[in-house]
């Protein structure tokens, strides 16, 4: 779980300080949107709507362009959203997972290619680096939720697998199936949940020098920049001094 935690924190504290609101906004809004008109347009009926408006509140987001993003999905001339999964390798042999959604396939996979391509990795097929990682569910809490030891009891009796606890809060893992169910009991003992959603979890991490560090940290923010690209995984460790350095 720390390779995952890394990345996703070294993420988390750089989305905070220099994203675009506009930008994240869209990209919210998008999944929101697609979200809506996969199921019904009822968060507490849809669970991928639900994690999509749970993560849109984290960032947030006003409830006005949350609804808004809803009320778009029953629109008949609304953008109609392709979702596409890149799987490749970039420095030092490290995997990479992407997730977009798009209304133009060949644009967005020229554009993800391209940046592979100039930071000395290339994209694969699908399926050559996802068993390296475990699709699973997340539910984040705040740390002030609890202690680690009364999260765990938490998460046994939720239904989850496990609780990884840190001073970023706490992170309940689940299977991907169970996830609507998970994050349900939770809420039912702790109240409204940070985030909850599917990730893509290393198995694995490889760890790299500080030079192909920042080489990958700059070929994730320029997918992450991306308009169409919603999530980007990867089984790297960076060392303690470059997390440092990224996350001032």
């Amino acid at each position: 779980m720390a390779g995952h935690s890394q990345f996703a924190n070294i993420m988390h504290r750089k989305g905070k300080q220099d994203a675009k609101r506009s930008k994240l906004f869209s990209k919210l809004a998008r999944e929101i949107t697609v979200s809506a008109k996969l199921g019904l347009p009822d968060p507490n009926m849809n669970a991928r709507l639900r994690a999509a408006v749970l993560a849109a509140r984290a960032e947030n987001m006003p409830k006005d362009n949350i609804d808004r993003a809803i009320k778009k999905a029953a629109g008949a001339d609304g953008e109609n959203y392709d979702e596409i999964r890149y799987e490749g390798y970039g420095p030092g042999g490290v995997a990479l997972i992407v997730e977009a959604l798009t209304d133009n396939r060949n644009r967005t996979a020229s554009d993800v290619r391209s940046y592979f391509t100039k930071a000395g990795g290339n994209l694969a097929e699908t399926g050559a680096v996802s068993f390296m990682f475990d699709r699973v569910g997340v539910i984040e809490y705040d740390a002030d939720k609890g202690s680690p030891d009364a999260m765990l009891e938490a998460a046994l009796e939720a239904g989850a697998d496990d609780c990884a606890s840190s001073e970023d809060g706490h992170e309940f893992i689940c299977a991907a199936e169970n996830l609507a169910e998970v994050t349900k009991a939770l809420e039912n003992q702790l109240g409204e949940a940070r985030k909850s959603g599917l990730v893509w979890r290393p198995q694995n991490t490889i760890a790299v020098d500080d030079e192909t560090g920042e080489k990958l940290m700059r070929l994730v923010d320029n997918l992450d920049d991306h308009d169409d690209v919603q999530h980007v995984y990867a089984n790297f460790e960076l060392s303690d001094a470059l997390m440092a350095k990224l996350a001032e």
